[in-house]
Formats: C-alpha cells, sequence, structure tokens
C-alpha cells in the first residue's frame, strides 16, 4: 500500500482524496469534460434558460461556430445540457441545461466569486512575477 492511499500519513496534513488514478479518477473525469474555458461559458450562458444557438453565440462572442458545436455536443452527451428540436422551416433548435447542468451551477458560480474577489491578488502576483522575470 503506498501513501497516497492512506488517509492520514504521520505528519503530514490528512487526505480527503484517494489516488488521482488517470482512469478512475472523477475529478479528471469531471474537469476533461467541463474544466475547460467554452463548456463554463456555455453553461454559465444557459443558466437564465434555454438559448437557441445563435443566442448562445451571440452570448459568447469569441466562440467559433465550430467550438460551439462541438462543445454542446460534448454537454450533451455527458448529460448536462439537452437540445430540443422543433420542426419547421427553418428548424428552431434550442438548447437548454438539464437537471445536472443546473446542479454543477453552485460550484461554478462559487469559482467565478473566487475569480471575482481575487482578480486583483492575481493580477499583482503576474505583474510582479512578470517584472522579475524581466530583470
Amino acid at each position: 500500500m503506498s501513501k497516497r492511499d492512506h488517509v492520514e500519513v504521520s505528519g503530514e496534513r490528512p487526505r480527503v482524496l484517494p489516488p488521482l488514478d488517470p482512469e478512475t479518477c472523477p475529478i479528471r473525469q469531471v474537469l476533461d469534460h467541463i474544466g475547460d474555458k467554452w463548456s463554463i461559458l456555455i453553461l454559465v450562458g444557459l443558466s437564465a434558460g434555454p438559448l437557441r444557438f445563435g443566442e448562445l453565440r451571440r452570448e459568447i462572442p469569441d466562440i467559433s461556430q465550430k467550438m460551439l458545436t462541438q462543445v454542446l455536443r460534448s454537454l450533451e452527451r455527458d448529460g448536462l445540457v439537452s437540445r430540443a428540436e422543433k420542426g419547421g422551416f427553418p428548424r428552431v433548435v434550442s438548447y437548454s441545461l438539464t437537471d445536472l447542468g443546473e446542479a454543477v451551477q453552485e460550484p461554478i458560480q462559487i469559482m467565478a466569486k473566487w475569480g471575482y474577489t481575487h482578480m486583483p491578488r492575481i493580477l499583482a502576483a503576474r505583474a510582479a512575477f512578470d517584472a522579475k522575470a524581466g530583470s
């Protein structure tokens, strides 16, 4: 049994996570699918309610049509977003959060709040690092 398998190792702070195995680690699995900026921005964009593709693209103006399509499909595959298509011409397709997509809003909002709160410190740290690296 390795040190990582223990919940508490003498002299170290207690570990609350199991070993971070690439195949079974839920943190890796989640971050692989929703940890990128586009996924997060899409989930935030849909948090106020369903949007059509074009509306969502206007919410995130720097995302390409191809990337938006890819990420929406991935989020749909993971059960975070649902796609509703209404017949007729032209087709009306809208996207909305599923219950699972709604459930991830709380941690996203916590991260967003942390970012807004700590952004001045992050910018100061970057400036200090860059100044030090440049000298």
